[in-house]
């Protein structure tokens, strides 16, 4: 998984106890008919921030950007910008732009001129139009592109024109609404890490809506995992890696192991679990007490575990079992191995040598193991 590019502040805004929010979010809830699309949403963004709302489909994250558009009315709630509320404003008075997943492009005209397109509406003059399309022809490398017309683009390209249209207004807050979602896989990595540069040179707070993990990690300062119209986790992307909330979020961000069982023993931070499908006790680090028979899942990431060929003297956490799928990906092998009690454990095992063949083959028995601080107890 790609890890986050930006650059870190020495303290994030959100770390400071006294720092303002730029964007406040207070109990807003959005319903259409019987069914809450959003569902009491609190959340606050800070000023420069890349921050992400991340969720399937139907989750509520692409209501919520629109009612931050102005482009739906919530049914209850407060938005703040700054010191103003925009809660009733229309989109047209909001200081808010939004780059839409189409990028809605004109057809008709050439990119100089869909750039020009809301500096005009706004009644601007012709040589600030003009400075301003020359400065973001210049922010998104299209300086070359002016006179041509989005047919004559690559879908990146096109990408560049919506954003240069959106960003040439100055918003506050620009909101992007699955903003690589149209683009390959191979230009979608490439654009992710554009879009961090630019973000970052302009300092206007973005809010995107993705349903890609792996665009979300790459490119937020946080993000917010939203699941049936709630937001279940808000952190930085290493955070929701490492530490997830809940068994959604383990599950929803990146390759996971679940291991479902129940508390046997705790004496401080060690907690003991009993996995009938891994075969044992097991040792876990948690801080908060659990009573004994409390169901718990433990999730520990693939390249967490270890592999040995014998049963390792020095780990407290160890099972058998038997290789019984393989993928070779390049950089990394994926091993399923199935243990004798019918628990499958996804391993992933880099290669660090030049044309390196897979560690293992199929039916090959082996016996894997993880340290107590490998894993993160989830009890929802």
């Amino acid at each position: 998984m790609a890890q986050p590019g930006r650059k870190q502040a020495p303290i994030e805004p959100w770390q400071q106890p006294d720092a303002q929010p730029f964007l406040r979010i207070e109990g807003v809830t959005k319903t259409f008919g019987k069914t809450y699309a959003v569902d009491d949403v609190s959340l606050n963004v800070y000023q420069g921030e890349f921050f992400s709302l991340l969720g399937g489909s139907g989750c509520g994250k692409s209501t919520l950007l629109r009612i931050l558009a102005g482009l739906e009315t919530a049914d209850k709630g407060r938005i703040l910008l700054g010191d103003r509320d925009i809660t009733d404003l229309p989109p047209y008075e909001r200081p808010v732009n939004m780059m839409f997943q189409s990028y809605a492009l004109f057809p008709h005209m050439s990119v100089e001129q869909n750039i020009a397109f809301g500096l005009q509406q706004d009644r601007l003059g012709k040589g600030e139009i003009r400075d301003r399309v020359a400065s973001m022809l210049e922010l998104v490398k299209l300086q070359d592109f002016g006179r041509r017309k989005p047919d004559q683009l690559s879908g990146g390209q096109r990408q560049r024109v919506a954003l240069a249209r959106a960003l040439a207004k100055q918003p506050k807050l620009l909101l992007l609404d699955e903003p690589l979602g149209a683009l390959d896989r191979k230009l979608r990595e490439h654009t992710q890490f554009e879009l961090v540069g630019i973000q970052e040179r302009v300092g206007v707070t973005f809010i995107t809506v993705t349903h890609d993990q792996e665009e979300a990690m790459t490119m937020s300062s946080r993000v917010a995992v939203m699941d049936a119209g709630r937001i279940v986790q808000v952190a930085t992307p290493a955070q929701l890696y490492e530490f997830p909330a809940n068994r959604l979020v383990a599950e929803f961000i990146g390759a996971v192991n679940i291991f479902e069982g129940r508390v046997s023993a705790q004496r401080d931070e060690e907690l003991e679990f009993a996995c009938e499908k891994l075969g044992g006790e097991f040792l876990m680090w948690h801080s908060d007490p659990l009573p004994i028979g409390t169901p718990v899942a433990v999730a520990v990431r693939p390249e967490k575990i270890s592999v040995h060929d014998a049963p390792p003297s020095d780990r407290r956490n160890w099972a058998r079992g038997r290789v019984v799928e393989i993928a070779y990906l390049g950089d990394v092998s994926i091993y399923h191995v199935a243990t004798e009690h019918g628990q499958v454990v996804r391993v992933q095992i880099t290669h660090e040598a030049r044309y390196e063949r897979p560690h293992y083959s199929w039916d090959d028995e082996l016996y894997l193991s993880w340290d107590p601080d490998d894993g993160v107890v989830l009890t929802s």
